[in-house]
């Protein structure tokens, strides 16, 4: 395989999980060592550039994110920034024939997300979103079993992702409070990725039903700051919605979820069958057979828990028996979308499912915004 060459854009918390995906790869899959670098890496200041240089090994560094653009030795841009640089980014390396890999939520809107979809296809490039809970185990296990009709007529779902990151109401403001840095609060930073895992289960959605709050409205300016500054993005998003194929749910995005550490459930109901998924229990899914006695599962009625371990197609290491975490499922994302480069074939998800998303995200706020009612996507 080719030597795939990535420049980094971006170096704070996600950004270092992606810097430890890229270096932990080839041991899962027992490729070179060499097989894929980072070859370069950008940050808005030159000292924190040259930091995660020194961090990650790679010589080149810029507080300058064209710099990487314009090397020769860049195939792919990774971008970890704040969500109102990605459109720009996006635009960019598309414009310069960079394969593109993105952090979600993928935009600030759905004007901008469909900009950057059309940028993409428009380059031939190749582009993917991070949405990382896909590539566990229990959730591709989950997949599988409701394509395979094992639900019977879906009935309803029901999605929920609680943090208590927030509840804290002298934590200090920070970007992700401010909607003109991320275009929205729980809702995009923790629901879109609860979203996403329902529309990759159940497939797109129609229409949604939207109420969103905020709890604390003002917050410390700095950490020990006398200053309040106002919060203008939500802390809490409850949402009802409809796939295209009339499957009616419920989904809970908090991040005032008191006790909650990073819970993210959901479950799906249909005549045949029900799943029940955990990010607690990654390697394993939750399954109710309806059929009974006749279950190509076995037989006796009640919830069943189904190993899915580790069972990651060409694996080497560690063997499938191992429990999966957070770190191996953003290594997996990215080597899908390493291996979309290798094999010249469509990366998923796709930018068009973070366009999706996205329009999932800006109907539910256009709903809560106008005092409830459904809203078509």
């Amino acid at each position: 395989m080719p030597k795939i060459r990535i420049g980094l854009i971006g170096y704070g918390g996600i950004g270092r999980v992606h810097a430890a995906g890229y270096r932990a790869i080839p041991f899962h899959y027992g490729l070179s060592a060499d097989s894929i670098e980072i070859a370069g890496v950008a940050t808005t200041r030159g000292v924190t550039a040259k930091r995660a240089a020194e961090e990650i090994g790679c010589a080149f560094f810029t507080d300058d994110y064209r710099d990487l653009l314009r090397r020769a030795d860049i195939d792919a841009v990774d971008i970890c920034t704040p969500n109102n640089s990605h459109h720009e980014i996006v635009l960019a390396a598309a414009a310069a024939g960079r394969h593109i890999y993105c952090e979600k939520p993928l935009a600030m809107n759905t004007l901008e997300a469909a900009s950057m979809a059309r940028a993409v296809a428009d380059a031939g490039v190749k582009a993917q979103v991070t949405f990382n809970f896909r590539f566990l185990p229990a959730v591709m296990r989950a997949r599988r079993l409701i394509d395979e009709g094992f639900l019977g007529r879906q009935f309803s779902f029901r999605g929920r992702y609680h943090r208590s990151s927030y509840i804290d109401r002298d934590k200090p403001m920070s970007w992700r409070l401010e909607r003109a840095v991320t275009g929205g609060g729980a809702l995009f930073d923790l629901g879109s990725h609860i979203l996403d895992l329902l529309y990759y289960v159940l497939g797109e959605f129609d229409s949604v039903h939207g109420t969103l709050n905020t709890l604390i409205k003002e917050r410390p300016a700095a950490k020990g700051s006398a200053e309040m500054a106002r919060v203008d993005v939500d802390d809490i998003a409850l949402l009802q919605a409809r796939t295209a194929a009339g499957t009616l749910g419920t989904v809970e995005i908090s991040r005032m979820g008191t006790g909650a550490t990073n819970d993210l459930t959901f479950e799906v109901f249909g005549d045949r069958g029900a799943l029940r998924f955990d990010l607690n229990e990654p390697a394993w899914l939750h399954v109710y057979d309806a059929r009974a006695a006749d279950s190509p599962l076995g037989g006796g009625r009640g919830f069943r828990r189904i190993e899915a371990v580790s069972r990651y197609p060409g694996q080497r290491a560690p063997d499938w028996t191992m429990s999966p975490d957070f770190m191996r499922s953003h290594a997996e994302c990215q080597y899908q979308f390493i291996r979309s480069i290798w094999d010249d074939r469509a990366p998923a998800p796709s930018f068009d499912d973070g366009l999706h998303i996205q329009r999932i995200m800006d109907a539910a706020k256009r709903s809560s915004e106008r005092g409830g009612g459904w809203e078509s996507l």
